[in-house]
């Protein structure tokens, strides 16, 4: 995870996190693809998003039957059914630091009409420099009224991170008393434990340990703390999993009912940090611990226009351990950088930030093991990596936002108008998530039934109408 751009209190983080990270991509990504050939790689590109096309319609929508009866009992024919999506299953998401943490107070009911147009879900900060910055003294009163306006919007929450094992992640207070590994080890244990069963009934998903195989361990950062290598750390498996078992362990035990996630960066451009990754989860796995889910990152290479190719590898690979998949943060740009990585060659235009966004997001939505995806920032106002954000800086919708508005509200949404038949029935296949279907009858009356069309359920209803 890497923090946005911003001042005042978050300085403390921010002056902790390094700008940039490099990778340089092995020659060729795959036998059928090679680098800088653009036919082939448009050929790839075309071949791999009509099976994401394929995937999506196998995958997010199900077959739908509704029955329509009179009180007597008998089928109400020639009715006109109007059915309309409400929301997703399917869970697109945003950090909302900006609501919480102080920086941007600039238009804020603008910013929450923005956000919850296109996202259902929210990430709201649980750094503990910035959380707990006296001990003792938290910030849990700072996030209730954005979590509330989550919950009266239908907004899943989710908290990030827990445990992360750098500056950022390690209170300042730390510094003042000079505490015993053990003793910081208990420390971390009631913070994870007090975060996650006092925020029970408020927050449902938890990145509990952040970049594990990529930085150092808790004891690691603990017994060296003048060691200022905090990034492409290579500590073993085992030591890893050790505490990442007992961070998952603690979480459990404050709220048995969330879903428990590790987070990790560089899986999707570097095959290495991709095994490491699944060395981990495979331990983690062996040793059944309470985890819920696998969070990869998308931003790093910051400017790499990810190869199509090696992320669905990605997907199928953790595919095997059960886990759902979350990509955690998404962050392409527009700010007239050069693309890297060997895929795509040009800038990061605001054209290419609209194609790369499609490309991947329809991706991760054709892939069945994703259930999630997370964009690093909403608006250029306040923002970690220049031109990430999907409004400006006074909140004007870029083209990004526009056509992601496009796919998640109108193509990936189920609209459409019926007629009962002669046994009162309709059927339509829709998109998983939350409905109205109207009814309205041929005397003029109208009847509005909510239902939820599930992936795991029959989505079959039988309705009496008076």
């Amino acid at each position: 995870m890497k923090l946005p751009t911003i001042s005042g209190s978050l300085a403390l983080i921010a002056a902790a996190m390094i700008t940039t990270l490099f990778f340089s991509p092995a020659p060729g990504f795959s036998q059928n693809v090679k680098q800088n050939d653009g036919k082939i790689t448009k050929q790839t590109e075309e071949k791999m998003m009509k099976q994401a096309e394929e995937n999506i319609e196998k995958y997010r929508k199900g077959d739908v039957y509704v029955q329509f009866r009179s009180g007597d009992g008998k089928p109400l024919s020639n009715a006109r059914i109007e059915v309309k999506q409400i929301s997703h299953d399917f869970l697109f998401g945003c950090i909302i630091f900006d609501l919480v943490m102080g920086e941007n107070t600039y238009k804020h009911e603008l910013f929450k009409s923005r956000f919850k147009n296109i996202f259902n879900l929210a990430v709201f900060p649980f750094y503990w420099s910035w959380y707990e910055q006296e001990q003792g003294f938290t910030k849990w009163e700072d996030l209730l009224e954005t979590i509330e306006w989550c919950r009266l919007n239908g907004i899943t929450t989710k908290g990030h991170p827990l445990v992360w094992a750098t500056p950022g992640g390690i209170p300042m207070f730390f510094a003042d008393t000079e505490y015993t590994v053990e003793e910081t080890e208990e420390l971390l244990k009631n913070r994870v434990i007090n975060i996650t069963s006092g925020f029970r009934d408020k927050i449902e998903l938890w990145d509990v340990v952040n970049e594990p195989v990529n930085v150092k361990t808790w004891r690691h950062i603990i017994q060296n703390p003048n060691d200022k290598k905090h990034w492409g750390v290579t500590d073993t498996i085992s030591l890893i999993a050790d505490y990442v078992e007992d961070a998952l362990q603690w979480a459990h035990k404050g709220n048995p009912d969330a879903t428990l996630m590790i987070n990790e960066y560089r899986t999707l451009a570097d095959k290495d940090v991709r095994q490491r990754y699944d060395d981990l989860i495979a331990e983690l796995t062996r040793r059944k611990v309470p985890l819920k889910g696998i969070g990869i990152q998308a931003h790093e290479p910051l400017k790499e226009w990810f190869s199509p190719v090696e992320v669905w590898k990605t997907f199928d690979q953790y595919q095997r351990f059960g886990y759902p998949i979350h990509i955690t943060e998404f962050h392409p740009q527009s700010s007239g950088a050069p693309i890297t990585g060997g895929w795509r060659t040009g800038s990061w235009t605001p054209e290419a930030q609209v194609e790369f966004t499609e490309q991947f997001v329809k991706l991760c939505f054709g892939h069945p093991a994703v259930v999630s995806i997370n964009w690093w920032g909403l608006s250029d106002l306040n923002i970690w990596q220049p031109g990430g954000g999907l409004i400006d800086e006074e909140y004007k919708p870029k083209p990004v936002y526009v056509m992601l508005d496009s796919l998640i509200n109108q193509t990936w949404k189920t609209k459409t108008s019926l007629q009962t038949d002669s046994q009162g029935s309709v059927s339509f296949r829709g998109f998983y998530g939350n409905y109205e279907i109207t009814l309205t009858s041929p005397d003029g009356l109208r009847h509005v039934f909510n239902v939820h069309v599930d992936k795991e359920e029959e989505n079959n209803w039988i309705y009496t109408v008076d």
